[in-house]
């Protein structure tokens, strides 16, 4: 008995032996992964540092274009991008969590209406950007901007064109299945026995929304707007047609106004430059302030989303 039990533990150790050596190789698998990811990130962001550092200056950043943006800053385009992402998120946030809420707190799980808004959803996250540019330049523009002029201004040219609140509306539609994904995730993280306790205590499913569910899920709901702000303020293709303007030496002011943008800015000085070799230093420096202002913008949402959290951990 005593070898059959010496066989037995040599077997098991022999059988277990394959199994720890797939264990390790895949874990080596996906630390290599991880490393190509961050090697990856790395060299791009130390080549555009490298090539832009040298051209960003006090006067870079607070001059408008010159000398057909050869010289001068990218003063104007850096207003237009942050003007265009805070609008973008004050339209987008509120309609994203609305739709979240109604899917997950009032649609019933086997209502039509709820396949339907999840398909629409989904269907919405695969269109190309370029496409959301030309809705927006067909609906925004000429139906609702045109129409706007018709009723108010007499037909006079005011909202019947290209505009920041157009580019803003059509970013919003571009980011909003990130919101919607990301706000129902955070619904559904909260405990379903919270909802039955609040029930039981008497309190109203808009009650149990506002005062239960919602307070819980901020922290998600963030994370979906800080995705949505990455993704709109490095957009180029839905702005080109709504409101980005190649050159303006002034800041938009009025919502109908033309604005620049870094991302456009970008794209025009790699594509309509006579030369490209001449205007490398400045291509580069607007690509770091570009990734430097969408740093910015992420840190900012996420130092808001930690303080929130750790206001809700020190009410408990």
């Amino acid at each position: 008995m005593g070898g059959g039990s010496v066989v037995g533990a040599t077997v098991a150790e022999s059988g277990r032996e394959p199994g720890l050596v797939a264990g390790l190789t895949f874990k080596a698998l996906t630390a290599l992964a991880c490393l190509l990811i961050v090697a990856m990130v790395a060299v791009i962001l130390g080549n555009i540092a490298l090539h832009g550092a040298g051209t960003i200056s006090l006067g870079f950043l607070l001059r408008a274009p010159e000398a057909g943006m050869r010289e001068g800053g990218i003063f104007p385009a850096i207003v237009g991008t942050f003007a265009l992402v805070l609008m973008m998120t004050i339209a987008v946030i509120p309609l994203g969590v609305a739709t979240a809420v109604y899917m997950h707190e009032y649609a019933p799980s086997d209502s039509r209406a709820l396949k339907f808004v999840r398909l629409a959803i989904q269907n919405l996250a695969g269109v190309p950007a370029i496409v959301f540019g030309l809705f927006g330049l067909g609906f925004f523009v000429e139906f609702v901007g045109r129409g706007i002029d018709k009723v108010a201004f007499g037909g006079e040219l005011n909202y019947g064109q290209p505009a920041i609140i157009w580019a803003a509306l059509t970013m919003a539609l571009l980011t909003l299945p990130t919101v919607v994904v990301a706000s129902e995730e955070a619904l559904r993280a909260i405990p379903q026995s919270y909802r039955e306790a609040a029930f039981a205590a008497g309190a109203t499913r808009w009650q149990v929304v506002r005062k239960i569910v919602l307070p819980q899920a901020i922290g998600g709901i963030l994370t979906g707007g800080i995705l949505a702000v990455s993704r709109g303020a490095g957009e180029v293709a839905p702005v080109m047609f709504t409101g980005a303007a190649y050159f303006l030496p002034y800041l938009p002011t009025r919502l109908n106004d033309q604005f620049m943008e870094l991302g456009y800015h970008v794209y025009v000085m790699t594509t309509q430059s006579p030369d490209v070799e001449d205007t490398k230093p400045v291509l580069y420096a607007t690509v770091l302030v570009l990734l430097a202002l969408t740093f910015m913008l992420n840190f900012t949402a996420i130092l808001i989303r930690s303080r929130i959290r750790r206001r809700k951990i020190a009410g408990r």
